[in-house]
């Protein structure tokens, strides 16, 4: 692996650990506006970008390279609905399919082949990732702000259950 790809695997693995904690404060914000179900939803969402963070670390580890963390700017917590917060969620998973878009073609460019099949998973994790925000956002959008429905939402979002780990 060149430095050039080290450095930007690196960097990826702070980008996901900023994730997660951007989702915990999404959490934070619906559980303190009583969208529990939302609340609960965005802090699987904050576990599950931990775990990516997590399997480049490992991968690194596993390559015998230095895994190196970066300072995590703090993370946005006023949000002036569950709309907005779903928003700023949808466009954070826009922005990291983005940086995994470079990181693959970086890693591409340097034939950094074991980096381009282990960012083949996380290529394939965006598309989900981004589907299901648009999913959400599509529905908080179709309800407006009619309570009733936006607590069936929270309701369920509440339900969604963890997904197993891969690759950890």
């Amino acid at each position: 692996m060149t430095p050039t790809v080290l450095d930007a695997i690196n960097n990826q693995v702070s980008n996901e650990f900023s994730a997660s904690f951007s989702y915990l404060s999404m959490a934070a914000w619906c559980e303190h506006h009583n969208f529990l179900g939302a609340g609960a939803w965005f802090r699987l969402q904050s576990s599950e970008e931990h775990t990516h963070g997590t399997r480049l670390f490992n991968f690194l580890l596993a390559r015998n390279y230095q895994a190196t963390l970066a300072a995590i700017p703090a993370p946005a917590s006023k949000f002036d609905s569950l709309g907005a917060v779903f928003e700023h969620a949808l466009q954070q998973e826009q922005g990291v399919s983005k940086q995994i878009d470079a990181l693959y073609e970086l890693a591409f460019k340097e034939k950094a082949f074991a980096a381009m099949a282990e960012l083949q998973w996380f290529v394939t994790e965006q598309v989900e990732e981004e589907k299901t925000m648009r999913e959400i956002v599509a529905k908080i959008k179709m309800v407006g702000h009619d309570a009733a429905s936006l607590l069936d939402i929270d309701r369920e979002l509440g339900s969604r259950q963890p997904e197993a780990a891969a690759g950890e």
